[in-house]
């Protein structure tokens, strides 16, 4: 199968063959572009290039097969991953979905999220960013999410409209009338420039959200001990 690739930093296109079942498709670095050709006009043109080339003609019965020949391409689908962890809360589950509803001040509690803001004209939408280190590499990213329909005390969902691709959900489950357990779940596609360490992202992403959950816990409680108890 042959691939055509664009390098933007060369400025140059360059044919390159690989085997159908390679998932270096998926891989290449950031500053080069998979140009996904499904037409079989294409093959057609250039087989006719390289005969004027070489002095070689090409044959009616080549063209009628070249015409039969089906797509050898269709556009790379980037791979998502998800990600699940939880934790036990020593609030109630109406004080934990609480907080987390607030969600411009949900940078006080996950290391990986810079900000988000609320649109003012449509309170359901927000914008997110994210900056964090990531095996080595500087990375930063933005969204637009919608916060779906929640489930009080229950549930929050979301998934993002632009931006980096991602949903998730939070639930809320009671263990006991002062305390409540945590789950969360993101999903998101692998950003090109992550893509070669695909493998070890997902333990290393559910790593950092185990520790939002943590530092969360410790802001919850302690917006807990302000609450006036009855």
């Amino acid at each position: 199968m042959a691939a055509l690739y664009y390098h933007l930093a060369a400025g140059k296109a360059g044919l390159e063959t690989v085997a159908p079942s390679s998932p270096s498709l998926a891989l290449r670095p950031s500053q080069s572009k998979v140009l996904c050709i499904g037409s079989s006009r294409w093959w057609m043109r250039r087989r006719r290039w390289e005969g004027k080339a070489s002095g070689v003609s090409i044959s009616s019965s080549s063209r009628a097969r070249a015409r039969a020949r089906p797509a050898l391409f269709s556009p790379v689908a980037m791979e998502w991953q998800e990600c699940t962890t939880e934790l036990e809360v020593d609030v109630p589950c109406s004080v934990a979905y609480q907080c987390y509803s607030e969600r411009e001040s949900i940078p006080q509690w996950m290391p990986f999220i810079s900000s988000v803001k609320i649109l003012e004209d449509k309170p359901d939408l927000s914008r997110w960013s994210l900056k964090y280190e990531v095996f080595g590499r500087n990375v930063e990213f933005s969204w637009l999410a919608r916060n779906m329909t929640p489930i009080k005390n229950q549930k929050i969902h979301w998934r993002s409209l632009e931006g980096l691709p991602n949903r998730g959900a939070v639930r809320f489950f009671p263990k006991s009338p002062s305390s409540c357990r945590v789950q969360l779940t993101v999903e998101y596609e692998i950003p090109e420039i992550l893509a070669p360490v695909g493998s070890a992202l997902k333990p290393f992403m559910e790593g950092l959200l185990l520790k939002g959950l943590e530092s969360f816990a410790a802001y919850a409680k302690e917006r807990n001990s302000k609450i006036p108890q009855p």
